[in-house]
């Protein structure tokens, strides 16, 4: 598409133009920082561990994953957190694509908003996978883990990257 020619589809950037939206875009909200760090990133992965509006539940097991890694590397976690969610989150990701009767998994870069949620995401399965321990135990886990590029949440970006990779000739149709 050229830059002259505006239609409802023109792009804010390279690949908005491949997935257009229907409607408004939602409005995004001001979320407050958490009441312990003071940090809106761990209020926000804390929103993302809720389940049925149980927040305080969610708190109890940040908070309570925050203090294992304390105890445990001595450090505080905030730092380890924050490099675990950079270590884990994706900078590209394959996208469907439909090109003249035949699906494409076209390589697309991913923006900070979208790279942060699959961080959180992904480190989240990624303790719910595992089995026998409480909650807080296994997030404290995947996130140390995450920090030093181990674990199953750096798996899955590593596949997700070995995705991309392998449809790398397909990245012109982005």
């Amino acid at each position: 598409m050229t830059a002259d020619r505006a239609g409802p589809f023109t792009a804010l950037s390279d690949h908005h133009n491949l997935f257009p939206m229907r409607g408004k875009q939602a409005p995004l909200r001001q979320i407050p920082p958490d009441l312990k760090y003071n940090s809106v990133v761990v209020s926000k992965f804390t929103n993302v561990l809720m389940e049925r509006g149980k927040k305080s539940v969610a708190r109890r097991v940040v908070y309570g994953s925050f203090d294992i890694i304390e105890r445990q590397l001595k450090k505080p976690p905030l730092p380890i957190f924050e490099t675990a969610l950079k270590n884990v989150g994706p900078l590209v990701e394959v996208k469907s694509r439909r090109v003249g009767g035949s699906n494409y998994q076209v390589p697309v870069e991913v923006g900070p908003k979208r790279r942060q949620a699959l961080a959180f995401r992904w480190i989240l399965k990624a303790a719910q996978a595992k089995k026998g321990k409480p909650m807080s135990v296994k997030l404290a886990d995947e996130l140390m883990q995450a920090a030093q590029n181990q674990g199953d949440a750096i798996k899955k970006k590593q596949d997700v990257y070995r995705m991309a990779e392998a449809n790398r000739a397909f990245a012109h149709f982005a």
